[in-house]
């Protein structure tokens, strides 16, 4: 942790690094400490508590199953040929061996234990090898409820199946809980890159509602968009989804609908922008949607109802937020902040979703737009401590002087832990104003 936080504080600190991405090299660094202590230290209690005792993940070059994406090395783009991943726990010690059954060892942290010369049929060594770890149960990588854990393709499941002796056949298990606790947990060092690449977000988004970016009267919602993505790109770094850019006014403006459409528009004096924006980085994504306002001939600040409707967004935020409780279901937590936002004189729409090793990812799930009663599995997965989450949401607002309702959409990253939810890297309270 020591030399994590060193190659960090080597590159400036919080507010440098935000401008100063780390080069590939140090990247590769990062990622492979990051996952060293995954194995070491957060593995062996995600299957202590999960109550598996042998993993296996298995997987073809360019068909990766979602967790083998999350446990590459840094310098393997993809898996090679069959990659066969396979965790076994110690039932004394609880201590977890990992072993490839591949023709190279899966970078630094995983040793091959295949010898082809020996035994050429490679499913036959992992049968060989399970049946001299002899776990008790067995999981794999199959689930109804999350895509991200049902990464075993069919063909190699029936491989595995028809490799296995019967006894070890009957003893194979979803690995559904463990997948999904993999992919959704978070350790301290992913905590100190997350902090740093929410606030990458932040400055990005703050660039792009500005007059650096946005003429008035000039530059289009779609302009945007792609300056967006170039900037990203010019830094070295990657988008997991195309932007959106949108407007709001006092005049024929659509009401955001949640219909994939673009929202092309040029954008005016007066208009209430909205973004949203998220980047990959070391393994990690952010998802954030912030507001602007552009600014009248004449006006130092937007209008007093914008500003009032901003702060009903974040009482709304509060609201949710202040609902969640470690092993209280997301449909729970769901139906609890909609009545409570409800009673309070909010229209509220809760959207909240995993965020981390993937931008929609495993985890508990918060609703959808189109699922305001809950979502069935994701919905029903309770709440655990050192996640993170896209705080995603919307109330609408009735502005009278527009004679409308609008939608104040937000999204932040949240970070619920031991001591309750907080924000990553803060959340927006002012809007962003354009042309002062």
């Amino acid at each position: 942790m020591k030399k994590f936080l060193f190659l960090f504080l080597w590159l400036g600190g919080s507010s440098l690094f935000a401008q100063a991405v780390l080069p590939l090299k140090e990247r590769a660094k990062a990622i492979e400490q990051i996952q060293q202590e995954r194995f070491e230290v957060l593995l062996p209690q995600l299957m202590q508590a999960h109550n598996i005792d042998a993993w296996v993940i298995i997987a073809r070059e360019y068909n990766e199953d979602p967790v083998v994406k999350t446990m590459l090395p840094p310098t393997w783009l993809n898996a090679r040929r069959r990659t066969i991943l396979v965790f076994t726990k110690d039932a004394k010690t609880g201590e977890v061996s990992r072993a490839a059954i591949t023709r190279y060892p899966f970078g630094k942290l995983i040793p091959s234990v295949w010898k082809k010369e020996e035994e050429p049929d490679q499913m036959k060594a992992l049968a060989d090898y399970l049946t001299q770890k002899n776990p008790a149960k067995i999981g794999i990588n199959i689930s109804d409820h999350y895509g991200i854990a049902d990464g075993l393709a069919k063909t190699d499941y029936d491989l595995l199946v028809a490799a296995l002796p019967k006894p070890l056949s009957k003893r194979l298990v979803s690995a559904t809980p463990l997948a999904v606790a993999w992919i959704e947990s978070r350790i301290s060092q992913e905590m100190v890159v997350y902090n740093q690449l929410v606030e990458i977000t932040h400055n990005i988004i703050a660039e792009a509602f500005s007059t650096q970016v946005i003429t008035p009267g000039i530059t289009t919602t779609d302009d945007v968009v792609w300056w967006m993505r170039e900037k990203v790109l010019a830094m070295g770094l990657k988008t997991w989804f195309h932007p959106t850019i949108d407007v709001q006014r006092n005049e024929n403006s659509d009401l955001y609908a949640f219909d994939g459409k673009s929202k092309y528009d040029i954008i005016q004096p007066g208009d209430l922008v909205h973004c949203d924006f998220g980047i990959t980085y070391l393994g990690l994504n952010t998802d954030c949607q912030e507001l602007a306002y552009v600014l009248k001939r004449g006006e130092t600040a937007a209008p007093d109802y914008l500003v009032k409707a901003l702060a009903e967004g974040n009482k709304v935020q509060d609201v949710f937020t202040n609902e969640f409780k470690r092993g209280r279901t997301g449909n729970e937590t769901l139906a609890l902040a909609l009545a409570k936002g409800q009673k309070a004189g909010y229209r509220p729409q809760i959207y909240t979703h995993p965020l981390g090793s993937y931008g929609h990812s495993a985890g508990t799930t918060f609703g959808m737009w189109d699922a305001q009663e809950g979502v069935p599995g994701s919905g029903d997965w309770p709440l655990h401590e050192n996640t993170v989450y896209a705080i995603e949401l919307n109330t609408k607002v009735y502005i009278d002087a527009w004679k409308k309702d609008i939608r104040v959409m937000l999204e932040e990253a949240g970070y619920f832990g031991p001591k309750g939810f907080s924000y990553v890297n803060k959340r927006q309270t002012d809007l962003f104003l354009i042309g002062n």
